[in-house]
């Protein structure tokens, strides 16, 4: 089954801690093997993997995003206005794929699941499907 949840970004370029709601969702599901993909269905947001203890590693990679993609450029023709949040998404990816083993996604010590906002504020939505196998 293919599950939606809703967000609501508050700003620009917003990193999005989602593993909560991932995890839970793999409890709720009582499979022990398989594999969760988690999936980003706009263009100027994505999914990332990413260390999840230290705070000032999200602050970093928007720092770093908004050097190399900056808001505003003289070349950009997309009449948006919002180039640089798809050129960030495109860099991010749109999806994941974690293995489930013993009921549990399989994450490093320090990784968690992050939806990337930057395109915000907005309401998103990003889509989980559990599988087994």
């Amino acid at each position: 089954m293919l599950h939606t949840f809703e967000l609501t970004t508050s700003r620009r370029d917003e990193i999005v801690d989602i593993t909560p709601q991932v995890e839970n969702l793999v409890r709720q599901s009582g499979i022990s093997s398989g594999l969760a993909f988690v999936y980003c269905p706009h263009t100027t947001a994505g999914i990332a993997i990413n260390e999840n203890a230290d705070p000032d590693v999200k602050r970093d990679i928007l720092m770093i995003l908004d050097e190399v993609y900056p808001w505003t450029h003289p070349k950009y023709r997309h009449a948006e206005g919002n180039t640089a949040a798809h050129l960030k998404a495109i860099t991010c990816g749109s999806s994941q794929t974690i293995i489930i083993d013993s009921g549990r996604l399989v994450l490093g010590t320090w990784q968690g699941i992050y939806f990337c906002e930057f395109d915000g504020p907005r309401s998103r939505a990003f889509k989980v499907k559990i599988m087994e196998g």
